[in-house]
């Protein structure tokens, strides 16, 4: 019993010395780290894109505003604001851009981006295509400022320096006559400063390096806030970011292709193979049918072939009796000889051939059947 017990107790032992090892190795290799981990965005910070810009001119101990559409009433921008339109020029109302160049006019700065190149759009915006020309589309308020936008896209502007604003790839424009500052080259301009009344207007050829993911780029930042300090710094700068959706027909066209292509294409193969064919017409299928007289002509061969000539005697016989009694009733009240001789007068025929037309024939003499068929043919045409 002690002996056991004195096993049990050396085990414990081990296993207690085994734990010790363990914690003491892993304690002697573990090195604390820290790590920083982005969480997930939520709030305005996911619906809207200029919130890191927003954040940024907080910091700078700018006031700036973010607004969800264009509405200078409810925003009410002073002379000395700075005004940041992020979305479509040519979904603008004619009041709207009217009120917009009327407050640059008395001092405001904008800040606007060109349209980007969608060929979706320009499609159902019959306005674009209206008043533009080959080599240019219009763009309402740039068009009321001189600035003429070009339908295509260019590369790089300079020696390549301009690719860290992200300003490579993008619509270029032609600013008015005049404009002392602007950054271009013989393919457009990229970034002009118009002067419009007492305030100016900054167009770019695009604002996506102002989003929260691009403003992370020191070049960037640094490029928003030159932008930016061209209006008065004790302003208020207004962000307005248009999240209006586009229409049905514009979504479907593009994000829908998936669908309706295929759709489009099943559409026209069956149109194809539904259509008309050129070439030789084709004659209608004979249908399977027979005439009046071909069933005639079968019953009469069917009656011949089973020994009923007589039959066929008698049915034109009593077809011949008929008319005689609808066109000579004397003629048809008469009987034997006498109805021969009448007969004779009617028909012109003599009278051995009137009396061996109404004589039945022999079933089996085919030429006298046919011979008194049609002698009886003729006395009823005669009648």
């Amino acid at each position: 019993m002690a002996r056991m017990k004195r096993l049990h107790l050396l085990l414990i032992v081990l296993g207690a010395g085994l734990v010790a090892a363990i914690v003491a190795w892993w304690l002697h290799t573990y090195e604390r780290s820290e790590e920083w981990i982005d969480l997930p965005r939520t709030g305005e910070a996911v619906t809207n894109p200029l919130f890191g810009l927003r954040v940024a001119l907080e910091k700078d101990g700018r006031r700036a505003h973010t607004w969800r559409r264009l509405s200078l009433d409810a925003m009410h921008p002073a002379s000395n604001d700075t005004v940041l339109y992020d979305g479509d020029l040519r979904s603008l109302a004619t009041p709207t851009r009217d009120a917009l160049l009327d407050w640059v006019r008395r001092g405001g700065h904008l800040i606007v981006a060109v349209p980007a190149a969608d060929a979706a759009f320009g499609a159902f915006v019959r306005h674009a295509e209206d008043r533009g020309d080959d080599k240019h589309i219009a763009v309402p308020l740039l068009d009321d400022i001189g600035v003429r936008v070009r339908r295509g896209t260019g590369g790089c502007v300079g020696d390549g320096d301009t690719a860290i604003y992200e300003l490579c790839s993008t619509r270029r424009f032609d600013p008015p006559a005049g404009t002392a500052q602007h950054l271009g080259d013989d393919e457009g301009d990229v970034l002009a400063r118009v002067r419009v009344g007492n305030g100016s207007i900054d167009v770019v050829g695009s604002l996506e390096f102002l989003d929260t993911d691009h403003l992370q780029r020191r070049a960037n930042a640094a490029f928003a806030h030159q932008l930016i300090s061209g209006g008065d710094v004790h302003g208020v700068v207004h962000l307005v970011h248009s999240s209006d959706m586009p229409s049905l027909w514009l979504m479907m066209l593009r994000r829908g292709w998936p669908v309706w292509l295929p759709l489009t294409l099943l559409l026209a193969g069956w149109l194809w193979a539904r259509m008309r064919r050129f070439g030789p017409q084709i004659p209608s299928p004979a249908l399977e049918r027979r005439s009046l007289l071909e069933h005639v002509a079968a019953s009469g061969q069917h009656q011949w072939r089973y020994g009923s000539a007589d039959v066929l005697h008698a049915a034109l016989l009593d077809a011949f009796q008929a008319r005689l009694r609808r066109r000579d009733p004397q003629a048809a009240a008469l009987e034997g000889h006498l109805q021969v001789l009448r007969l004779v007068e009617r028909t012109g025929l003599s009278e051995a051939q009137v009396t061996d037309a109404l004589t039945p024939p022999d079933p089996r003499d085919a030429k006298a059947l046919v011979t008194r068929i049609a002698t009886l043919v003729r006395m009823r045409n005669r009648l």
